[in-house]
């Protein structure tokens, strides 16, 4: 039986922002009462200081396992930093169905649960709002936020004007009304997702109950983008609390009381007070990649 392996282009036309959404939204609800599992990923040693991750997770309709190579040596021969795949199978029979891409799974659905935390938390459409960092994490929430809401302003903070220019020169094509940017973030900015994988917060303000705060970059624990003065004002929700524990170095160095950090699926079903500050932190889990790979298996076969 020959299995379909989709390169990055064609993995991507499957995962529409829109249908992810829909998809991630769903998934997140079975994810919370236990209907997909998904273990804590497993992280192997490769040569020098590159590492192999594997993440399954499975539910009654598919499996998934997303293998993904970290290897920080490729920058100096040109070559990506990450590789990797996520294989679908059938639940039932285990019959392999798809090869996807793994980089594209990974960014397509990082940026759509950013999209949905916004649609879920936020109150409104937003008019505009800020990307702090202007690396591949940008770009693909930019594409993502004018999928979802055209014409708006993107204030875009680079690690310089310079950079952020650039940034906003590379990606004019898309319809937003994109603005470089550096330093504090303009008072009427309602969304900031901050997209960077600095060790030192990049974002000092208090909580503001008109914005939404989207944590994305900081991914380890000796990572924090978002500072202790917004976190302790804030509402706490978290994709993946049990996750975050680990992972979100934001949230860990602030010494938060995990009892307070809400999921995903109760965002999305407006468990919250929308007259008090919101942060959201993405740490990720496989299940999201399942939920990707069923979103590119609806559009696979209606091709």
């Amino acid at each position: 039986m020959s299995i379909p392996v989709l390169p990055a282009s064609a993995t991507k036309s499957l995962l529409p922002i829109a249908d992810l959404c829909q998809a991630l939204s769903l998934a997140a609800a079975e994810y919370m009462a236990g209907r997909i599992v998904s273990p804590e990923r497993q992280v192997l040693p490769l040569r020098g200081d590159a590492v192999l991750l594997s993440m399954p997770a499975t539910a009654s309709d598919i499996g998934i396992h997303k293998l993904v190579n970290v290897c920080p040596d490729n920058l100096k021969q040109g070559l990506p930093t990450i590789h990797g795949i996520v294989s679908v199978y059938d639940a039932l029979t285990g019959q392999p169905l798809l090869i996807l891409d793994g980089p594209t799974v990974t960014a397509q659905r990082t940026a759509a649960i950013s999209m949905l935390a916004i649609n879920s938390l936020y109150v409104g459409r937003p008019a505009a709002i800020a990307l702090i960092g202007a690396g591949t994490q940008a770009a693909g929430h930019l594409e993502a936020i004018a999928a979802l809401f055209p014409g708006i302003r993107v204030d875009v903070h680079g690690r310089d004007i310079a950079g952020s220019a650039e940034f906003c020169r590379r990606h004019a094509a898309q319809p937003l009304a994109l603005r470089p940017c550096r330093g504090r973030v303009a008072d009427d900015i309602d969304v900031v997702i901050t997209l960077t994988t600095s060790k030192a917060p990049v974002y000092h303000e208090d909580a503001r109950s008109n914005r939404l705060l989207v944590g994305v970059g900081a991914f380890r624990p000796d990572m924090a983008e978002i500072g202790p003065a917004a976190i302790a004002g804030s509402q706490l929700f978290s994709d993946d609390p049990a996750g975050a524990r680990h992972e979100a170095g934001d949230l860990i160095q602030a010494g938060v009381d995990w009892n307070t950090v809400q999921s995903l699926a109760e965002a999305i079903a407006g468990r919250y007070d929308a007259n008090r500050p919101r942060l959201f932190k993405s740490v990720g889990t496989a299940a999201w990649d399942l939920a990707a790979a069923r979103c590119a298996l609806a559009h696979w076969k209606a091709v």
